[in-house]
């Protein structure tokens, strides 16, 4: 028993010092100062065929390219184009893991992830074979361009970088600016600057209440770090909570599934219409639009509060209803005793937030 207990110790320290070093990376200048991801953060991101009336296998018009370290990836193939610009849950995606080789990326299929509304609404896993494995998808550059190959057929990929409709949306007139890049009065706790981004700070974070019971639009921007050898709730974690209650996942979850548990999630309760997480250290946008639940004399809950979420411009949540609080910080059965405001939470990761202002209804 003394042995497999101490076994069991050295284990979890083993991954106890695994999480700590995990690097977090702030800025693109961090990587590159550092330099050994450089290459990683290159590769990340979204790309989309240069001619889309291409003909390319597995009807992929986009992809997602997420780093997993040094030089190896995961590689998401989207139907009918990238998140929000073409594909939707209803369509299908290839699902590949790609590694560095000879100057060239090398993705090797995993499986195709195929929705069937008559399978009770769950997806369908086609597992590749090991005959389908051997047909690689080969990424090179060549004179500046980027280019997909699988057997004879190759096509050209452009890489885009995708920026939020609201990205900067200035406080409209009547709205209340919470925080304007310097001014932190508006906050009931204690504000730490970013060192990193301009006009940002870091979580977490807790804003003074909002006036009680009004419904109210809110718009926020956040900025997740680079980790590439973290993954899950490890990887650049926050979370916006509204009323100081619900939880507004922020995470790096680019090219995941998009589950309550990672961005645009509301945690245990409503997983994103679609998964609209950028790459990290892209600056994103949450607008929400938020009816506040109501009360009777008595304190009891007559009626859930109701959300409207955009992330990066897109629709997420609309007009869905939150059932109860989030754990973590603050029960909604005491809401009808206090106004609420806006806490950003700290989960031990530098992720940062710029821009905040709220318009009452």
């Amino acid at each position: 028993m003394k042995k497999l207990l101490s076994l069991a110790s050295c284990l979890m320290a083993t991954l106890c010092v695994s999480c700590a070093i995990a690097q977090e990376f702030t800025s693109v200048d961090e990587v590159k100062k550092d330099g050994k991801f450089a290459d990683a953060l290159a590769i990340q991101g979204e790309y989309e065929l240069a001619d889309k009336d291409a003909d390319f296998p597995f009807n992929t018009a986009g992809y997602q390219i997420i780093a997993r370290g040094v030089d190896e990836f995961d590689v998401i193939g989207y139907q009918d184009g990238l998140p929000g610009q073409g594909w939707d849950r209803s369509k299908a995606r290839f699902i590949g893991q790609g590694k560095i080789e000879d100057g060239k990326l090398v993705v090797t299929g995993v499986k195709m992830n195929i929705p069937r509304k008559a399978n009770e609404g769950k997806d369908v896993d086609v597992i590749f074979n090991e005959e389908q494995k051997a047909r690689k998808l080969i990424g090179t550059i060549e004179d500046g361009k980027y280019y997909l190959q699988l057997g004879d057929k190759k096509v050209e990929m452009k890489k885009v970088e995708r920026k939020s409709e609201t990205l900067g949306k200035p406080a409209p007139k009547g709205a209340i600016q919470l925080f304007d890049g310097q001014n932190t009065d508006a906050f009931a706790t204690e504000v730490k600057l970013s060192t990193a981004q301009k006009d940002a700070f870091w979580s977490e974070a807790r804003l003074k209440p909002f006036e009680k019971d009004r419904p109210y639009l809110l718009h926020i921007e956040f900025f997740n770090s680079f980790m590439p050898t973290a993954t899950g709730q490890a990887r650049s974690n926050s979370g916006v909570y509204i009323q100081e209650e619900y939880e507004c996942q922020v995470l790096d979850s680019f090219g995941l599934e998009g589950e309550n548990n990672e961005c645009g999630g509301f945690y245990q309760q409503l997983k994103p219409l679609v998964n609209m997480c950028y790459p990290p250290l892209t600056w994103q946008t949450y607008d929400f639009d938020v009816t506040p639940a109501k009360f009777n004399d008595q304190g009891e809950k007559v009626e859930n509060a109701k959300i409207t979420v955009k992330h990066n411009g897109v629709v997420i949540h609309d007009n869905a209803e939150l059932q109860h609080e989030t754990p973590g910080y603050k029960n909604e059965k005491n809401e009808a005793g206090e106004a609420r405001g806006l806490y950003l939470q700290g989960h031990g990761n530098k992720v940062q937030y710029r821009n905040i202002w709220i318009q009452y209804k």
